[in-house]
């Protein structure tokens, strides 16, 4: 198999990787992203994107993602999907390994965000795809006027509730905190909405079903008291878990995340890390672009010293 050499490779085509990549290559660094799923990440799931600063009016998160594909194209980066399953690092370049090929190249970066987190009760996966869904966009028009239960009380699973609303006045949101912890804009909306009904205080023990999901268990996390909800799909948001698997060595916060600097440096010379998969306070759509502008740059800084380039 041959090895193929690109200055700069991103494995993770979402927001941070694609604004990486375009960054860049109009640093004319020749850029590879590699990606085994759809371009935009977690930007798919959105049905309006609204509060991206000098985007008006809004447009859904596939036009947003298409808009970045094609304009990263643009610039002269290439995207190939395939899926990394190794990387190492035995001399000054890095080794990426792939189901398809092998690639060298002098820096590094990783975008590969975060996925969605399990409720981990018994019935969850046994009926995943089968009522149990973790996108509303994806399925709920499958649930159109039926019983519907978001689990969650963030702005992912705020967004979500809204959207489902739109195909069933039957929306419940189940939190376990007492308030939501969605921003502020978002909660409202939900709570005035009037398809939608929030229960506070209470956890999901148990999802029942037979070839498809059909009730759920719900414990107050107050009283302990448990009772049983009819219910045709379960929509499951309540947080992200990093995708380190490719870079397990690096150094970590408490909740799994990769702590970087300023730079989006990591402790390896060339490997940078920027979007969700990385330590910070906030993670949006515009953090996660600036994340791969500034990985981008700090690469371009990188690959000049190793070529003995000087640039003012």
């Amino acid at each position: 198999m041959n090895t193929l050499f690109y200055d700069f490779i991103i494995v993770g085509a979402g927001a941070a990787g694609l604004s990486a990549a375009q960054y860049g290559a109009r640093s004319n660094l020749s850029v590879l992203v590699l990606e085994p799923f759809l371009e935009g990440g977690q930007v798919q799931n959105i049905i309006s994107l609204e509060n991206y600063p000098g985007l008006f009016p809004a447009i859904s998160g596939v036009q947003f993602s298409e808009t970045m594909k094609n304009q990263t194209l643009s610039f002269g980066a290439k995207i190939e999907h395939q899926n990394v399953v190794s990387i190492d690092k035995p001399n000054k370049k890095f080794v990426v390994k792939t189901t398809k090929a092998i690639y060298e190249c002098y820096a590094l970066a990783i975008t590969t965000g975060a996925a969605h987190r399990k409720l981990g009760v018994p019935g969850e996966k046994e009926f995943e795809s089968k009522g149990v869904s973790y996108c509303a966009t994806c399925d709920g028009p499958f649930f159109k006027n039926k019983k519907i239960v978001v689990v969650g009380g963030g702005d992912a699973a705020c967004d979500e509730a809204m959207y489902l609303s739109s195909l069933s006045d039957d929306v419940t949101l189940i939190h376990r905190k007492g308030q939501l912890r969605a921003q502020k804009v978002l909660a409202e909306r939900v709570l005035k909405n009037p398809n939608i009904k929030v229960i506070f205080n209470t956890t999901v023990t148990e999802i029942k079903g037979t070839n498809m999901v059909h009730s759920i268990v719900l414990q107050n996390t107050e009283t302990g008291k448990q009772s049983e909800r009819p219910v045709d799909g379960v929509f499951v948001f309540i947080g992200m878990n990093p995708r380190t698997e490719l870079v397990e060595n690096l150094d970590t916060d408490a909740s799994g995340y990769i702590i970087t600097n300023e730079k989006l440096e990591t402790k390896i010379p060339g490997l940078y890390v920027a979007g969700d998969i990385r330590a910070k306070p906030f993670r949006q759509l515009v953090t996660a672009c600036s994340d791969g502008a500034i990985a981008a740059n700090s690469a371009r800084e990188y690959i000049s010293e190793i070529k003995n380039e000087v640039y003012k």
